[in-house]
């Protein structure tokens, strides 16, 4: 069972994503709240596998909520988080503090349902054309006056970008490509003539090598380096 917890200041929004999910048996919304300052009180009580967050709160938003969550050990939840435009500046910023991906909040059902799930076995939910759009139209884009920079952790020059990848070893940089890509694990198996747990450790140790938070990142680290 993928246990959900819901995080949206609309009501109405949480309704339907509480009834949305229901309709899955594989899937239970474990709990709820407005207010991002609960998220990491909620995780300790309810041990969630995915927490599905909105970006725009009016107290802690979701960038902050991620961050606090991201902070803690064990890596656990993912976070989903849902936005309304596909360039917000936010989303960005919200895979650099540590989302594992992003829907639009029109998103139909079955995707949704869908994404939990694969953002539950550590899949990334962004298509690769997604995300290219993002890199190409939010992350060379000064911020908004009235928004605090961004935090660099994530955010290298194309230098920097390449010379991080310089630390895999072949294989893991194959890998690292191939996640950009929006291959799963077994695709990547498939194509480079591995098994799946390979393909997760080489994953994991990508990770902590290039001291990334999920496949996201890596994927952000490789268009920004200009390997795809």
């Amino acid at each position: 069972m993928i246990r959900v917890l819901l995080v949206d200041d609309d009501a109405l929004v949480r309704a339907g994503l509480r009834m949305m999910l229901a309709s899955a048996a594989d899937v239970e919304v474990v709990g709820e709240t407005q207010d991002g300052g609960e998220v990491v009180g909620l995780v300790e009580r309810y041990d969630p596998d995915v927490v599905l967050m909105d970006i725009r709160m009016p107290t802690v938003d979701g960038l902050e909520a991620t961050r606090l969550l991201r902070a803690r050990p064990g890596g656990r939840p993912e976070v989903l988080m849902l936005t309304t435009f596909t360039t917000d500046d936010y989303v960005l910023r919200a895979l650099r503090a540590g989302a594992a991906g992003f829907l639009l909040k029109h998103t139909r059902p079955e995707t949704i349902i869908d994404a939990v799930r694969r953002i539950s076995a550590g899949e990334p939910v962004m298509s690769p054309e997604a995300l290219r759009h993002l890199v190409d139209a939010v992350a060379h884009k000064p911020p908004a006056q009235h928004s605090p920079a961004p935090p660099p952790a994530h955010d290298p020059g194309a230098d920097d970008a390449r010379r991080q990848l310089g630390l895999l070893g072949d294989r893991e940089r194959e890998v690292a490509l191939a996640v950009a890509d929006g291959r799963t694990n077994a695709q990547i198996a498939a194509d480079l003539y591995m098994s799946v747990p390979t393909v997760k450790s080489h994953v994991s140790h990508i990770l902590t090598k290039l001291g990334l938070n999920n496949r996201v990142q890596i994927a952000l680290l490789v268009y920004r380096s200009g390997s795809l």
